[in-house]
């Protein structure tokens, strides 16, 4: 298998405080790989030392082959960063940071190109300040694409936008991907490291808690699945039969009903047809990479 990134026992302190300690994974090529948890946990010093912005205290770090400490250069020839705070002189014009930007690299992509793939042609001449929030994402994106990179960061790469320029920039992603490229991707939306990552680290404390595909951390840690529906009573007792069930509970006229198991709704709605129990409006929750980030980090507030 190639891998884009490995790492083996990265240890990263700041004098008395240690903010990652003894952390290790893979990232193959081609995949888009989450890094999740709560804030302080050690997902941004981590993502540093991968790119070389920072300089562990211990540890491998192995980047596209090479080492982002004694090989910085030519690694930046090869990466793109996307940052959450970046920001642009307020009066520089699109094409002025796409020109400026791609004079960095010993080669650059067709920034012109870029503008159109990415539906900023039309903003060729806006200065930064005039943007939008998603156009200002967008441009980000552009200039971490300039060097055609093979591997990509995305720090939080949709805070601050609505609903619609989220999605749109998670179809931006996939598109990436499609093209054979590598993502690194910190995100504290659940969502959007379930619906992008082939596989999601889950760290707290400096340290990696868990690490799989998000499906697999569903079914892992047990995340519950919750049907709800509207009946008559008397059909609690009969549904605490059934294997997978934790909890029945009614609520006024409707009937709360948690567990595990991939049947599960199947079994609530076969065994309630077969008794007889009229029941309407059912709705299902399915459990998600959120509650499995809160069943392992906990729900308090961290600074």
């Amino acid at each position: 298998m190639n891998l884009a990134v490995r790492i083996q026992n990265l240890h990263k302190a700041y004098r008395a405080t240690v903010a990652v300690q003894d952390v290790s994974f893979d990232v193959p090529v081609g995949q888009i790989f989450g890094v999740v948890g709560p804030n302080g946990a050690g997902k941004t010093t981590t993502v540093e030392c991968i790119e070389g912005i920072r300089r562990s205290d211990g540890g491998s770090i192995e980047v596209l082959g090479l080492d982002p400490v004694r090989q910085e250069s030519a690694l930046r020839q090869r990466i793109g960063v996307q940052l959450q705070q970046s920001a642009l002189p307020p009066r520089l014009r699109v094409w002025e940071a796409l020109d400026l930007y791609a004079s960095f690299y010993d080669r650059s992509v067709d920034w012109r190109a870029l503008l159109e793939k990415l539906g900023l042609a039309d903003k060729r001449n806006a200065a930064f300040a005039k943007l939008s929030g998603g156009q200002k994402q967008r441009l980000f994106i552009a200039l971490a694409l300039l060097n055609d990179p093979d591997l990509i960061f995305l720090d939080e790469l949709t805070t601050g936008l609505d609903p619609q320029a989220r999605r749109a920039m998670w179809d931006l992603v996939r598109e990436i991907r499609h093209q054979g490229k590598t993502i690194l991707l910190t995100t504290h939306f659940m969502e959007e490291a379930e619906r992008l990552c082939d596989r999601v680290a889950i760290m707290d404390q400096g340290r990696i808690i868990a690490l799989d595909t998000p499906a697999n951390l569903i079914r892992k840690y047990g995340a519950e699945s919750q049907i709800s529906f509207s009946a008559d009573g008397g059909c609690e007792t009969q549904l605490e039969g059934i294997a997978g069930i934790t909890r029945v509970a009614r609520d006024g006229d409707r009937v709360v009903v948690q567990g595990r198991g991939d049947g599960l709704i199947g079994e609530v709605v076969g065994l309630l047809s077969r008794r007889g129990v009229g029941f309407r409006d059912l709705r299902t929750e399915q459990a998600t990479l959120e509650d499995v980030f809160l069943a392992l980090t906990g729900k308090e507030i961290r600074d």
